[in-house]
């Protein structure tokens, strides 16, 4: 894989299928020269679908009007060629409905196809195509209609028009080639285990240790090799789908991927392979032997038989080498994969699964994305909260020197200085492991730029200080708390946005209900702290009217008041760390 970021990550990755259904928006030049959806599926028989012409002669030059019609379809893809049906495409098309056809550029000739612009449902296409100087005698209409991801036709054939005065066709009629048979896939009689594990089989699981014959979340990969080929086994719960691939790097892309398919109470199971961040492609079925599969109580199992090398197979990787291993689950429909569910599990290593048998494990979320997660929720719900507290309600607490300056701004000082160390920090892991921007992680990264700006202006405005008694110095207060205030503001949003991405996916609606407990213990705490510095403000009105004289530096109120922030801090530190340590230990877990 060459994760956001699918990272993989996700297959990272994404896992969606590539075709003519599979892309929305039409864009199926890959499909130009076979016009064969790459669905995995064999296509239909007796299409429902028809082909018109508006004349059945035609000149260099002419345009003629082709319709497509018939029931409602939502993909297509329209294509002339010669009477034998082979070579390019001939001619061009120019478009009648741009809302619902476009053009696409075929084997370098600009306008040869025609195809959908969106999968809504449509029941007439019509267009017109332009005979080119140098056409053949005989043009034969071709079109490819895609009611729905596993039912579709294929080179659905239309009426031949001819030059004028030239020998009519006699060729028979063309039939649609039939597809290769399909290898035979047997129903298992009982569950994987995982008896054999480090002893004769490779085997990955998650969690650690668990086993499919015994524990119905437990996902579960297995390899076992014989003299030339190795057995695969898989199970996991899914409603839709698993799948697992064997990738160069932790990045997806140029991926060997194998996926197990429900459809209609039957697993399919398919190799594909995945060229970038894009949706896999599905291959042909004819590498796999020994296919079988087993539902269970919401649990997908399927296993297959593939040789160890493929000499002059494309996208079948060697398994004599190493590589690392993703596995990945998610929802289907009609046969149609989607992207999977949540990040995929990755192994931390390379692993040669035709080699020495292990027993493996690996995580939803690499090391450098739960140090960033980690780092932020340090900043940003310990350091830099109770810094703020600090300031804003011990300064008459801690007067006393430290280091030349009061005790309550050294450890302001240092609790900001080290929430700004740790957001820089943490700030830069995500590029690291991107190798740059990530655009598929939402307004995390916008927000999380806006809290790093924000933190060095913090700093910035802080180095430039005004003296106690400038004139500017009432400016600076006002600006320094403002920007604070919205880093710890647009933190907390970044935050609760980044808690739900792929990379740092947590488990379960608990992390929200986390955050927003963590938001108002917070809240709840500065209010408290609010209510009684303006009681103490109160009391000290009622002393000075009363015009009693103070002699020691505390009164008998203020000592007592001072105490009552102090342990409201130290319930907030212990109240804080608690929701660090949950959020911390969830990191830990992924």
């Amino acid at each position: 894989m060459a994760v956001p970021g699918f990272t993989l990550g996700a297959f990272i990755l994404l896992l969606l299928v590539s075709s003519v259904a599979n892309y929305p928006n039409g864009k199926v030049t890959k499909s130009c020269r076979g016009m064969i959806p790459e669905h995995g599926h064999t296509p239909q028989s007796d299409p429902p679908c028809y082909i018109s012409v508006s004349q059945m002669t035609f000149r260099p030059g002419e345009k003629i009007k082709v319709t497509l019609s018939g029931p409602p379809f939502k993909g297509f893809l329209l294509e002339a060629r010669d009477e034998n049906l082979t070579g390019p495409p001939i001619g061009s098309f120019t478009l009648i409905d741009s809302q619902v056809s476009q053009l696409l550029t075929c084997e370098d000739i600009q306008g040869s196809a025609v195809s959908h612009t969106s999968p809504s449902n449509k029941a007439e296409i019509k267009v017109y195509w332009n005979a080119p100087s140098s056409a053949p005698n005989h043009i034969k209409f071709l079109a490819t209609v895609v009611e729905k991801y596993d039912i579709y036709w294929v080179k659905i054939p239309g009426p031949i028009i001819s030059q004028p005065n030239v020998l009519p066709f006699t060729t028979p009629k063309a039939t649609i080639a039939p597809m290769p048979t399909l290898p035979p896939v047997s129903h298992l009689t009982k569950s994987f285990n995982a008896s054999d594990c480090g002893n004769k089989k490779f085997c990955i699981r998650s969690p650690l240790n668990c086993d499919p014959e015994k524990e119905l979340a437990c996902v579960f990969l297995s390899f076992t090799r014989d003299a030339k080929s190795v057995m695969v086994e898989m199970s996991g719960p899914s409603k839709g789908y698993l799948s697992f691939a064997f990738s160069h790097d932790q990045w997806m892309g140029d991926d060997d991927a194998y996926v197990c398919i429900l459809e209609d109470q039957t697993v399919h199971i398919q190799p594909s392979h995945l060229t970038g961040r894009n949706h896999p492609v599905m291959d042909s079925r004819d590498p796999l032997e020994d296919m079988a599969w087993r539902l269970a109580d919401g649990v997908m199992q399927c296993s297959f038989r593939r040789n160890i090398t493929f000499p002059g197979v494309k996208n079948r990787f060697d398994l004599n080498a190493s590589y690392y291993i993703f596995l990945a689950d998610g929802a289907a429909d009609h046969g149609r994969i989607h992207k999977h569910s949540q990040q995929p599990l990755i192994t931390y290593d390379k692993y040669n699964v035709t080699g020495y048998p292990e027993n493996v494990g690996g995580s939803h979320s690499l090391l450098l994305l739960k140090v960033h997660g980690a780092l932020m929720f340090v900043a940003w719900m310990t350091t830099v909260s109770v810094g703020v507290l600090i300031a804003r309600f011990f300064k008459p607490v801690w007067l006393k020197a430290l280091f030349g300056d009061a005790a309550w701004f050294q450890v302001h000082r240092m609790l900001m200085l080290t929430t700004s160390a740790l957001t820089f920090i943490a700030f830069l892991l995500p590029f690291i492991y991107r190798g740059g921007w990530n655009w598929h992680a939402g307004y995390h990264p916008y927000l999380g730029c806006i809290v790093m700006i924000l933190a060095v202006l913090q700093l910035l405005s802080a180095a430039f200080r005004p003296p106690l008694h400038d004139p500017r110095r009432q400016m600076f207060k006002w600006t320094h708390w403002s920007m604070g205030t919205a880093a710890r503001i647009i933190a907390v949003a970044t935050m609760f946005l980044g808690m739900d991405l792929p990379g740092l996916n947590l488990p379960g609606p608990w992390k929200t209900y986390a955050m927003i407990g963590f938001v108002a213990w917070h809240v709840g705490t500065e209010i408290v702290l609010e209510v009684h510095t303006y009681r103490l403000s109160r009391k000290d009105e009622i002393l000075d009217d009363d015009r009693i004289q103070i002699l020691q530096s505390f009164t008998a109120a203020e000592a007592e008041g001072y105490a009552f922030k102090k342990a409201v801090l130290a319930i907030y530190v212990c109240g804080n760390l608690t929701f660090l340590t949950m959020f911390l230990s969830a990191i830990n877990h992924l």
